[in-house]
């Protein structure tokens, strides 16, 4: 079978570098465009990223001699792919423009960004929680006017954590959510030789995050009528998010009330046992073990735990009855694997599986 050539928009920033490192050597994707911004176009990827190669491993070979496109030349890039993976850094209007414009050229997005997460037929997935939502692409290409070009996104890093929780515990209906996340200075596309006042702090505010992070698990727990999706009404999730000195990993503290009684034997084999569509079609970013329980009081752990299944995996732990709420625990995803680049390479993964993103030749 031969590879379907992607596009990596906004190429040069860290999820851009990250697309590009869990892209060597897929089995079914080959980076075929790199394009970013207008004073990156012209030069060897190589030239543009510079010193600001922010990941664990090398740059790949195959991308360092590949010539920067300029992502505003959307017909240019498009027509030497089959899909474009987004990460570009604009406003929220620009990226809305330009994503759509990519997939008016017949060419799939699948974005990182949170700018179409609200529009109402953009399909915002996390592929083992919500595949079916991707039908609702039908309805965006009649109002697109494509044959096969559209938008799907995938949600904010911070609720990866707890959302899969919740779900897998979905049948003793939760009614009220108290989280509170500890995020990573990668979350905001930092290293600590970037942000050295991060070291040795905690920012108690993340622009934006709290009001992702309590709204959008109802949109994905929600429903398709009409052409569109119709965010579900509980449970309540109220939020507070801090940026904590770590370099990758999402914690979350969590509290939990429900409407049915469940055991802690309950809680913890629907936790193991949950799977989806990723492990049921075996896609290659898919992890085995979607969520792992530690019994251990001290875990899950960053240092430990942010590299379960690749870092695309949930670890959680320190399960316990509360006094106020029925149950707390603590739950950790990697935030730039599961909650970024990794989760939307898992999206197209199921795009393709589900026969919306094939070769366009």
């Amino acid at each position: 079978m031969s590879k379907l050539k992607v596009g990596v928009l906004g190429a040069t920033g860290m999820v851009g570098q990250r697309f590009i490192s869990i892209l060597e050597d897929h089995p079914w994707f080959e980076v075929a465009t790199v394009a970013a911004s207008p004073r990156s176009a012209g030069k060897t990827y190589e030239e543009a990223v510079g010193d600001r190669w922010k990941m664990d491993t090398p740059m790949p070979e195959a991308v360092k001699k590949l010539i920067v496109a300029n992502v505003n030349e959307v017909e240019k890039v498009a027509a030497g792919v089959d899909f474009v993976l987004s990460a570009v850094d604009m406003s929220k209007d620009e990226i809305r423009a330009i994503e759509e414009e990519y997939a008016k050229t017949e060419t799939p997005v699948v974005s990182n960004n949170s700018a179409h997460r609200w529009t109402p037929d953009v399909p915002m997935v996390v592929p083992e929680i919500n595949p079916d939502h991707m039908r609702v692409i039908e309805f965006q290409k009649k109002r697109l006017g494509t044959k096969r070009g559209f938008i799907a996104v995938k949600p904010n890093c911070s609720i990866q954590s707890y959302a899969p929780v919740l779900t897998a515990w979905k049948e003793f209906e939760p009614t009220e959510v108290v989280a509170t996340t500890y995020q990573a200075i990668s979350g905001a596309g930092k290293t600590f030789k970037d942000w050295p006042e991060m070291v040795g702090n905690i920012i108690p505010f993340i622009s934006g995050e709290e009001e992702k992070s309590e709204k959008e698990p109802l949109r994905i727990w929600g429903e398709i009528k009409d052409g569109v999706i119709v965010p579900a009404t509980s449970p309540v999730i109220t939020c507070q998010c801090i940026r904590v000195p770590v370099l990758n990993g999402h914690t979350a503290a969590v509290f939990v009330k429900f409407a049915k009684k469940a055991t802690k034997e309950e809680l913890i084999e629907k936790l193991r046992s949950f799977s989806g569509e990723p492990q049921r079609l075996q896609l290659p970013s898919a992890p085995k073990q979607f969520i792992q329980y530690l019994e251990d009081d001290n875990r899950p752990q960053v240092a430990l735990d942010v590299n379960f299944e690749n870092g695309m995996g949930i670890s959680v732990g320190r399960l316990r009855e509360d006094t106020i709420y029925d149950w707390k625990f603590v739950g950790l995803s990697h935030n730039t694997l599961r909650g970024a680049a990794g989760g939307a390479v898992l999206c197209a993964e199921l795009l393709k599986a589900m026969g919306y993103i094939e070769a366009k030749n």
